[in-house]
């Protein structure tokens, strides 16, 4: 599927001339007169970005990027605005959106700034789904797996976790095993890495 342009500017003329501009460079696109009609939309999993203008009748650009910020996961943003000013472009950066746009730009500005976000989205996207298929195999896990699962990631020794927990190495050792059965990881260095994308701590950082 080709990646979803949608774009949210009450101004027709904006509306028509970008959608003309973004087909031409292969996207697909929809656009929306009013941030309302846009969230009246059927959830998008695609590939895809918005485009966005900061001021318009009812929710503004910077309130739909708010009420965005809220879902598990939510597209990137190229803000365009007429009647932008630093303060409100530094505040959109740095809630997550790719760039800050004032009118009149180029073709090729807002190409490039839609190309990032593109490859943003599919980073991400990637990442998301990673993380989701982690939280899965965690699921796997029984209480006390997981209770070990969060020494193992310190570095300790199967007798040191023991120790610890007032059990047998043996107990530590069986249960270690199933850990890294039920994760699908080979090492301690894989266990580790996948704790820290799901945000994982270690008792000793508690």
């Amino acid at each position: 599927m080709k990646p979803a342009i949608f774009i949210i500017d009450d101004d027709a003329s904006v509306r028509k001339g970008l959608s003309r501009l973004l087909r031409s460079a292969g996207f697909a696109v929809e656009t929306f007169a009013t941030a309302e009609q846009f969230l009246e939309r059927e959830h998008y999993e695609g590939i895809g970005c918005l485009v966005l203008d900061v001021r318009m009748p009812g929710i503004s650009g910077i309130d739909l990027q708010d009420e965005l910020s809220k879902a598990d996961y939510s597209m990137p943003i190229v803000f365009i605005t007429g009647h932008g000013n630093i303060p409100m472009s530094v505040q959109a950066m740095k809630k997550g959106a790719v760039d800050f746009l004032a009118k009149p730009f180029d073709d090729e500005e807002l190409l490039q700034a839609v190309s990032a976000a593109i490859k943003k989205d599919t980073e991400g996207r990637a990442e998301h789904a990673a993380v989701l298929d982690i939280r899965g195999r965690l699921e796997l896990l029984t209480p006390r797996e997981y209770e070990i699962l969060r020494y193992v990631i310190t570095g300790m020794l199967n007798k040191q976790i023991a120790y610890e927990l007032g059990i047998s190495e043996k107990t530590v050792k069986v249960h270690r095993g199933r850990i890294m059965e039920k994760l699908d990881v080979g090492s301690v260095a894989d266990l580790v890495r996948l704790a820290e994308k799901v945000g994982i701590t270690s008792p000793t950082d508690n």
